[in-house]
């Protein structure tokens, strides 16, 4: 029940098809989620640890930060104070999962409102969600996996439509990749070298960024669709989960279109990190897929200054 007694409406829940195939591996993690990310706590959290009577209660409450948002402070080597040496969660070990905050619950995964229902993904800022993600051909399959709150929907724009006739053109498998990206660009007229790869690798150096080494990488941007013949299908797969992640929530063609422009300069960026890096198997490949998601698609800033330059190119 929302404020005013308005109803939150009960809808369909779709995933993509290898949305099942991931779990945390916890310590086998190669890049840990709890390193280096200062983590907020949600309010009915905050309750849980304000409560706690268990032994471990005590410990919790002095980790937190309860300045503006609360959060965890991070400890030695920028680690989450609940990480134990192993690479595992003491919260967990000592008080179930339920005693979770929200984000540490729910990462990677991110939810989008359509006209057609409530959509989850994963997101490619945890390695092994990279790894499901650009080892499966399942992201235009989409599947019911339960339900779940929605405000009542109110969105005139059918982008899950666009996103289809996208994956529809991706699937072309007759056509050079190259000649699938220039279709796809020439249909919605979102074309990245519309700006020079120098006024882009001007925009990436002026972004806020977790580690510095990676501008000096993203340095290496080119718009050239030029891509090397063993990636390609990891690369479709990628350009296909930005889509998904950033377009499916459109509201208007415009949005779709900044959505689209901001989905192929990432993949463009993947692409131009495989071809002017040390790229020797896959697991690398994850690692750039990881760190451009995490530089950019974790940062609002960092996605709303790309998505500016394409609507001002929208508007030529």
């Amino acid at each position: 029940m929302k404020n005013g007694g308005e109803c939150m409406a009960r809808v369909k829940l779709y995933a993509p098809g290898y949305y099942k195939k991931f779990s945390c591996i916890a310590d086998k993690c190669p890049h840990s989620c709890c390193i280096g990310w200062e983590i907020d706590i949600d309010p009915d959290t905050m309750d849980k640890y304000e409560t706690l009577r268990e032994k471990y209660g005590e410990k919790i409450r002095q980790s937190i930060d309860a300045t503006d948002t609360p959060h965890f402070r991070l400890a030695e080597n920028e680690r989450c104070p609940h990480l134990d040496q192993h690479g595992l969660c003491r919260i967990i070990s000592n008080l179930g999962e339920a005693y979770l905050c929200e984000i540490c619950r729910e990462h990677p995964r991110f939810y989008n409102d359509t006209i057609r229902g409530k959509e989850v993904g994963l997101g490619m800022a945890c390695e092994e969600a990279c790894r499901i993600i650009l080892e499966s051909d399942g992201y235009a399959d989409m599947v019911v996996i339960g339900e779940a709150d929605s405000d009542p929907p109110d969105i005139p724009f059918d982008a899950p439509a666009h996103r289809e006739r996208i994956y529809g053109i991706l699937a072309q498998s007759t056509l050079p990749y190259s000649e699938r990206l220039a279709r796809i660009q020439n249909e919605y007229n979102v074309h990245p070298n519309m700006l020079s790869d120098e006024t882009w690798r001007d925009l990436l150096a002026s972004l806020e960024y977790l580690d510095e080494a990676h501008k000096r990488m993203f340095a290496r941007y080119s718009s050239d669709l030029s891509t090397p013949l063993q990636w390609e299908c990891q690369l479709t797969r990628a350009l296909a989960y930005f889509l998904y992640r950033h377009g499916s929530s459109a509201r208007d063609p415009e949005e779709f279109s900044t959505a689209l422009g901001l989905s192929l300069f990432c993949e463009r960026l993947l692409a131009s990190l495989i071809k002017t890096g040390c790229v020797q198997d896959k697991k690398d490949v994850y690692r750039l897929a990881r760190i451009i998601s995490e530089e950019i698609e974790y940062s609002e800033e960092n996605t709303d200054a790309i998505r500016l330059e394409f609507s001002f190119m929208g508007e030529e």
